[in-house]
């Protein structure tokens, strides 16, 4: 006879892999502070030689410095207080709320960097364009670097890439990192440009582009961690598996659902069933144990006492234990 104590029914709230977790924060803190650094280099030479789109890529640098130090944070934070009963559901969303505190930082940023270009448009400087170009292809050459050594090609070998493409953080800072390339590739464009035919317009004009793409990202950021954060429901296609995969089962029917994610990507449900034929919540958390990124299941069941809907469709007894 097995004998179930409370430690037995009793699950951590731990939503991550920690082996996984370690191996990116480490990753990530070397990027940012390539980042950072390279970020004061060209924000600093923007100002002294009149650049503003040597400013713009400085910025949005410093905009993705700030979002992989979050991520540092998020790493360290949530391993250290995975077991705080505190948080009811774990620490899966420290990161997220840390995102969107970025978010707000970063589109404050934007509309300062559209009022600067603006104004540079209407008032150009003098551009020290030869300086200027040699520290915005030293940007793009360490962004270059950063995405390099997120993507694991540092250590080498397959299981350095098979392990990034199953971390989603890592994928996402990457995806900054190179979006960071981008933007530096513009400022060099637009150097260029006065450089060689004089067109000074276009550094300002590349400082507002660089606006707008960060701006960009800051909505879907806030868009993105709001949702998570006011306990949003999930979307329609992980309600939807759920809700078919218990009703496909006897003549079981959902009277309440709450699907909502407890981190980035987990989820949290509440299912309320009605059914003639009542098993032990056990056999509907099974039913569920495909759903993606459910990690935390609440079953209750109600029995029907009116007469059944599909008489034979009851499954057979549950063998008692003891």
């Amino acid at each position: 006879m097995h004998v179930h104590t409370l430690e037995t029914w009793r699950h951590q709230h731990r939503f991550f892999d920690e082996a996984a977790a370690a191996a990116g924060q480490r990753r990530v803190v070397w990027v940012v502070v390539l980042t950072a650094v390279t970020m004061v280099a060209e924000v600093a030479a923007g100002w002294l030689f009149n650049s503003m789109a040597l400013l713009a890529d400085g910025w949005h640098m410093g905009s993705h410095a700030a979002a992989l130090g979050i991520t540092v944070f998020a790493y360290g934070y949530a391993r250290r207080h995975a077991d705080d009963r505190r948080y009811t559901f774990g620490t899966g969303k420290v990161g997220v709320l840390g995102g969107f505190a970025s978010a707000l930082v970063l589109a404050v940023i934007a509309v300062l960097m559209v009022w600067e270009s603006a104004d540079r448009l209407i008032h150009p400087l003098t551009i020290a364009f030869d300086q200027a170009l040699v520290v915005a292809v030293v940007g793009l050459l360490v962004n270059l670097a950063s995405a390099w050594l997120l993507m694991g090609r540092a250590g080498g070998g397959h299981a350095h890439a098979d392990a990034h493409a199953h971390d989603h953080a890592l994928r996402g800072a990457t995806l900054h990192v190179l979006a960071d390339a981008v933007t530096s590739v513009l400022a060099i464009a637009a150097l260029l440009a006065g450089l060689l035919w004089g067109w000074v317009w276009v550094d300002a004009a590349v400082g507002i582009i660089g606006a707008v793409v960060i701006g960009r990202w800051a909505y879907g950021l806030l868009r993105d961690t709001g949702v998570v954060l006011l306990d949003g429901a999930a979307g329609e296609e992980q309600t939807h598996a759920i809700r078919s995969a218990i009703e496909a089962d006897a003549d079981n029917r959902i009277a309440d659902l709450h699907v909502w994610y407890v981190g980035p990507r987990h989820l949290a449900a509440i299912v309320s069933v009605v059914t003639h034929y009542p098993r032990p919540p056990e056999h509907y958390k099974a039913l569920l144990a495909t759903v993606p990124d459910l990690v935390h299941l609440t079953v209750e069941v109600c029995q029907c006492h009116d007469d059944p809907c599909l008489p034979d469709a009851g499954p057979a007894e549950t063998p008692h234990q003891n």
